[in-house]
């Protein structure tokens, strides 16, 4: 039976280039999309820039263009990484568009017919000289508690005091230096805790992967709160209709822009893009995601399609972070990698393979360790699938290009289409790692077959050219199967090696063993990865690093490198500080804080609870079961979420690289380090 599949990964910020974690999830999707498709289904992949917001509107105005130009210019960037990297859009549009605004209109009128938009005042920062409400990030000043300066409006990095922007000693801001007044606006609310009772129901009717319907759970339990869906101008976005200088929130429109893509395509061929979104449509909606919007995706979009009367998604499907040598990707060291770096030195089908043979079904990280990297496709594609075909096709030439009608190895031709089934229920299930396990398993079947019957031999003994054609047949046949199997990760290649056959490879029935008529030469498909030309992509990476200055419009903060030392301080005072092994028991997000986790340490049977400012960097629950190192004798601080006791160590410049300070090997909870 032919399926109707509608499938979307997140749609990427028009404000910079692409990196490595966008190409992961564009790879995750684009082999799910190619695997539905040889398979016969009818699989379609949407995708478009989320091109407002805040952040897009001033990076224009620094760039002395208009916000139109500007996303323009980030959307073509964007799609021709994407086809360089063989994504296969069915659309690629942008949230900025007519599509899009129609429809925003459409749902929230629907959510207000409905009951479900609320209004209220509330008070903000708000940037005098700029005319504009300012968020935390955009507020600068000297911290409250420590009178640490530089700090940003809602958290200490120093001292790890919260506070309110307003609370700052002499804030500025980070815009136009102007120092903020606080202002009180009226803003419009999504009513999500009226479909708290929806959301416990639907996040566990299989929607969601276990891993992160338990995370909902823990929203959910905890009481839902009204979702802030305006902004005030000046903002790059739609106006809320009937409302002067009101917006909507950026992350109302952006997922509204998947349907918004379809619509743009749907309406140039005649169809209709309600067919997909119905509330009673037969197709199947699938959405690939990272797991840092899961909130968005899972209790806020299934909501408002809920109060809208359309479907809601069939399955979220979601991924870790991209992590390069085992830590997250570092500006400094040249492992934060954009797609155009690494294009400009390796096959992204080296990437494409790896990623694929690293992807399961749950919500861990992936990790680029770049001496695997270079090790796996090497050994598998080069040393093994393309082996087969170079190690055999000559011999096929050396008969007139015919292969045999014979087959060789009954066994092991039935292992080849025997796999096939197994390989498909892997990549249905997403556990691509899995499927690239067994097709290396096959590959590795056909390389000791060759191996054994040795056909170079075989073609110099007088009257064995009928068996060395046999042998040779056998392992082109084996070939063409690894290649079908591979051909959802790998469409390039596959191309290639369609050449080489004359044929085009399909998977929609089991793989039939081809003989008696002719191939064609066989050209290299994939040569092996240089390790100098890694080297110079990281090498790259940090030259263009280098070069980027923050600036206004840019999200993450920037951690001065000449900040002034702190006074002296004699060595008795050093002394007193007294520093303990903690295990992390337990590690929680803090409801209204940006930066602070809340971590429960276990020192050695004495529980602490801390906050600490490491929200930029860490998954809670990647800490969970984690040693660290506390101030334990720090005195106890009441802070604007709770008391907290104690300090963990941590160091690096901001914003993704901060790193806990790890204890020595052997290290046990309550040990003292000084």
């Amino acid at each position: 039976m032919t399926r109707k599949i509608l499938v979307t990964s997140a749609l990427p910020y028009a404000n910079s280039d692409l990196h490595l974690g966008h190409i992961l999830e564009q790879t995750q999707t684009d082999i799910w999309v190619r695997f539905q498709q040889l398979r016969g289904h009818d699989c379609t992949y949407f995708c478009a820039d989320d091109a407002h917001g805040t952040a897009i509107m001033l990076k224009a105005e620094e760039k002395g263009i208009s916000a139109e130009e500007h996303i323009a210019n980030i959307k073509r960037d964007h799609e021709q990484v994407s086809r360089d990297f063989h994504i296969k859009f069915t659309n690629f549009h942008t949230t900025h568009s007519e599509e899009n605004r129609e429809l925003s209109y459409l749902i929230y009128e629907r959510l207000k017919t409905n009951g479900h938009i609320a209004t209220r005042s509330i008070t903000q920062a708000y940037d005098p000289e700029k005319e504009l409400f300012l968020a935390d990030r955009y507020i600068k000043g000297t911290c409250p508690k420590c009178k640490s300066e530089d700090q940003y409006g809602d958290n200490c990095e120093k001292c790890g005091a919260t506070y309110s922007p307003m609370d700052l000693i002499n804030p500025k801001s980070a815009i136009s230096g102007a120092t903020p007044i606080a202002k009180e606006s009226e803003h419009f609310f999504f009513t999500l805790p009226a479909f708290s009772d929806f959301l416990k129901t639907w996040t566990r009717a299989g929607h969601l992967q276990d891993e992160v319907a338990n995370k909902m759970a823990e929203w959910l339990d905890g009481g839902l709160q009204e979702w802030d869906i305006s902004r005030d101008a000046p903002y790059f976005g739609f106006e809320i209709p009937n409302q002067s200088n009101k917006f909507f929130y950026v992350w109302l429109d952006a997922p509204i822009g998947y349907i918004a893509s379809l619509k743009h395509y749907a309406d140039a061929r005649g169809e209709d893009w309600l067919d997909y979104w119905k509330p009673d449509s037969t197709t199947e909606v699938y959405h690939f995601i990272g797991k840092d919007i899961v909130n968005f995706h899972a209790l806020f979009w299934p909501a408002m399609l809920h109060s809208a009367k359309l479907r809601t998604p069939t399955k979220i499907c979601v991924h870790g972070f991209v992590t390069v040598n085992g830590t997250k990707m570092s500006k400094s060291r040249g492992t934060f990698i954009n797609g155009k770096t690494y294009l400009e030195y390796l096959n992204p089908e080296y990437l494409r393979y790896y990623f694929a043979a690293k992807l399961t079904s749950n919500v861990d990280d992936i990790d680029l360790n770049l001496e695997d990297f270079i090790q796996r496709v090497n050994s598998d594609l080069v040393g093994k699938v393309v082996n087969i075909a170079s190690r055999t096709a000559k011999f096929i030439q050396n008969a007139g290009g015919v292969l045999s009608t014979e087959i060789a190895n009954a066994d092991l031709w039935k292992q080849a289409v025997d796999a096939g089934e197994t390989i498909a229920a892997h990549y249905e299930a997403r556990d691509f790692s899995k499927a690239m396990r067994d097709i290396m398993a096959l590959a590795d079947a056909a390389n000791e077959y060759i191996a054994a019957e040795e056909p170079w031999k075989l073609a110099k003994q007088a009257g064995a050219e009928a068996k060395t054609q046999a042998v040779c047949t056998m392992g082109i046949n084996v070939f063409r199967a690894l290649l079908t199997y591979l051909k959802p990760v790998l469409p390039a290649m596959t191309a290639e090696a369609e050449k080489f056959l004359g044929e085009t490879l399909d998977w929609a029935a089991p793989i039939q063993f081809r003989s008696g008529d002719k191939i064609n030469e066989f050209k290299p498909l994939m040569t092996r990865v240089e390790k100098e030309k890694v080297d110079a992509m990281v090498e790259a990476s940090k030259e263009v690093i280098a070069n980027l200055k923050p600036k206004t419009g840019d999200s993450p903060k920037a951690t001065p490198v000449n900040e002034p030392i702190a006074p002296e301080i004699e060595f008795d005072d050093f002394a007193k500080v007294d520093l303990r092994i903690a295990l992390i028991a337990n590690a929680e997000h803090v409801e209204g804080s940006d930066k602070l986790l809340r971590l429960t340490l276990d020192l050695g049977g004495e529980t602490r609870n801390v906050f600490s400012g490491i929200k930029s960097a860490y998954d809670p629950k990647d800490l969970i079961g984690k040693l660290t190192i506390v101030v334990a004798n720090l005195k106890p601080r009441k802070m604007k979420f709770g008391m907290s006791e104690g300090m963990v160590l941590a160091a690096g410049p901001g914003d993704k690289e901060i790193y806990l300070l790890e204890p020595h090997a052997g290290a046990k909870p309550g040990q003292r380090v000084m």
